[in-house]
């Protein structure tokens, strides 16, 4: 089975929860995934399972064999996934126009003053480099 890349391709929602785990645990069996969902959150065994061998397959994640099970190992970073993202959401939400987005930010979620002071030095210690 040949692996398929994910460019272009955003993770379905129930795939971003299930790499969320992945990435916070850094690696983990089908069973290691399930403990760190919200105890309210109840998926089934098998569904996990099927989920990161779909990650797998899209090359997001690759797998080790273990016993009778298989241990995740990211291969696509978080950080990578949401530069991935934020183009996505600022080429085809916002026209390619990034002020638009930031206004947008700015406009639509409470912001601290501690957030607002760190926005400002991120856009000046870009303005330097």
């Amino acid at each position: 089975m040949t692996k398929k890349t994910t460019t272009g391709k955003l993770l379905t929602e129930v795939e971003l929860e299930l790499m969320n785990s992945i990435w916070k645990i850094k690696e983990g069996s089908v069973a290691d995934v399930i403990e760190t969902l919200p105890s309210d959150r109840q998926l089934a065994y098998t569904s996990v399972s099927t989920i990161l061998r779909i990650l797998e397959q899209k090359g997001v994640l690759k797998s080790r064999k273990e016993g009778r099970g298989h241990t995740y190992i990211p291969l696509l970073s978080k950080s990578d996934y949401e530069a991935k993202t934020v183009q996505h959401v600022v080429n085809k939400v916002f026209d390619g126009t990034p002020t638009a987005l930031v206004k947008q930010l700015l406009s639509s979620v409470d912001l601290t003053d501690e957030d607002l002071e760190s926005i400002k030095k991120m856009i000046s210690d870009k303005e330097r480099a």
